[in-house]
This record gives structure tokens, sequence and C-alpha cells, in this order.
């Protein structure tokens, strides 16, 4: 089985902390769940990169379960890189600018 490292790019590691930051401040604990769900999905997307739907061109996403909120992914060889945790409440196309 080929083994997969995992990028994560700077603006979406700044999703991730604005997100916990702000589910934090909602209900205490509530942001490390969000953490401990979002770990969980960026190991089923390095176990089974490609069972996730290409999404725009090369692009793949995984639901993240209990939160609306998807990853935005690209297989580069042995490397997953994240160009987003995006929030599915905003513009769904607002991450295709980067």
């Amino acid at each position: 089985m080929k083994s997969f490292s995992l990028i994560i790019k700077e603006e979406a590691r700044n999703e991730i902390l604005d997100a916990y930051y702000w589910y934090e401040s909602r209900l205490n604990g509530l942001g490390k769940r969000f953490v401990e769900t979002l770990d969980y999905s960026f190991e089923r997307i390095t176990s089974f990169p490609f069972s996730f739907p290409k999404k725009h061109k090369e692009m793949r996403q995984a639901i993240v379960s209990h939160f609306p909120f998807v990853i935005v992914f690209e297989i580069e060889e042995n490397e997953i890189i994240v160009y987003a945790v995006f929030n599915t409440k905003r513009n769904p196309n607002q991450w295709k600018t980067r």
C-alpha cells in the first residue's frame, strides 16, 4: 500500500484555527472536538485518498463529519496537499480563487 504524507497549506491552517476558536467561543471543548474530527478525516484521506471525488479539476473533497466543513486537497505523487478546510455555509466557490 502506498504511503502518503500530508501537507497542509498555511491558508488551510488558518481556516482550521479560525474554526477552532469560533467553536471554542460557542462551547468550551467544541473546538477540540472539531480538531479531533478533522484529524480523523485526515487519517481517512491519507489512507484512502483516491476514494474521495474530484470536484474541480484535480481537486478532491472530503466531507468532515458532524461539522459543516469540507477538506479540499490534491494528490501529487506521495503527497496529499490540503488547500482548504472550508466552511460549507459560506460561498462554496470561494476557495477556487486561491
